[in-house]
This record gives structure tokens, C-alpha cells and sequence, in this order.
């Protein structure tokens, strides 16, 4: 057989394979340490009984602080 023939036109079959085929970049390497600034804050999710919560909450605005503060005292820090 000649080489001389025309490749024949990609189908869309073999273009999405080579899509498929393509190697994927490395993951990055996890983040073994955190570095916060003295004093920040981080965004938690927190599941505390509704009694809790109410306790802090009923004093109005700020109830955050207040927890924060009471979370501070029980720990000793």
C-alpha cells in the first residue's frame, strides 16, 4: 500500500476521543499550613442548640462576639 493517500478528515468521534485522551496538569500540592493573620477571622459552619443559640441571640445584635468571647473563656485563651 502507498502512503501517498490523503489522512482521511478527523470524525467527531475520534475528536472528542482525543479530548478524553489528553493528559490532565498534576493536582497542586496540598496546603500543609495555614497562614493567618493576628487577628483574623474565618468563616465556619457551626451546629449549636437552638437554647444556645438563643441564649446568645437575645441580647440583639453582635451574638457572634458573644460566642466567640464565651468559646475564648472555655478554652484559656
Amino acid at each position: 500500500m502507498s502512503n501517498d493517500r490523503p489522512r482521511r478528515p478527523l470524525s467527531a468521534r475520534d475528536k472528542a476521543e482525543a479530548l478524553f485522551a489528553a493528559p490532565k496538569p498534576p493536582a497542586p500540592e496540598p496546603v500543609t499550613q495555614r497562614t493567618a493573620l493576628p487577628g483574623a477571622r474565618e468563616l465556619v459552619s457551626l451546629r449549636i442548640d437552638s437554647d444556645v443559640l438563643e441564649h446568645f441571640q437575645i441580647d440583639g445584635p453582635g451574638w457572634q462576639d458573644r460566642i466567640n468571647a464565651a468559646l475564648r473563656r472555655a478554652t484559656g485563651l
